[in-house]
């Protein structure tokens, strides 16, 4: 006999997003005031400090980024959200969300560790374009967002 395992109440489904969407909202909004913090420290001529900021900053990235795709991303590919609308924004623009993956890891591949060697000119260059990918990944995640939180038509 081989039947499908039950499916949760759609109220269920339901609070979990929304409590995915609360988490992945509350850790971006972290990760970004911690950006600004770090990116304050200009012109980066206090390596102490600079390398304690990193190491911060870096960690909360990576949570951010995980939240997003241990929460979210794979509430959906798991097949647990069921609206058609939900998983063709999720589709279109998954690809590009995991392009922005790849560059916050490599981010905390050179800065996320306190030995790492520090150029400010180079940190500034990386952290301009980090900058862009989170706005461009954060646009993105809206969309899902957006579409998670229209009531079914």
């Amino acid at each position: 006999m081989n039947e499908a395992a039950p499916r949760a109440p759609l109220q269920d489904r339901r609070r979990a997003s929304r409590e995915a969407i609360e988490r992945l909202v509350a850790k971006r909004t972290e990760m970004l005031s911690i950006y600004s913090e770090l990116a304050a420290l200009r012109p980066f001529d206090e390596p102490e400090l600079l390398v304690e900021a990193l190491v911060n900053f870096c960690d909360v990235l990576v949570d951010y980024t995980a939240e997003a795709h241990f929460r979210l991303y794979r509430f959906i590919e798991n097949a647990s959200e069921r609206r058609r609308a939900v998983r063709e924004v999720a589709k279109a623009v998954y690809p590009r969300i995991s392009e922005s993956t790849d560059c916050i890891l490599e981010f905390n591949d050179l800065y996320g560790e306190p030995g790492n060697d520090l150029d400010a000119s180079r940190l500034e260059r990386h952290l301009s374009r980090l900058g862009e990918v989170l706005a461009e990944r954060i646009e993105l995640e809206d969309r899902i967002i957006q579409a998670l939180t229209q009531p079914r038509t």
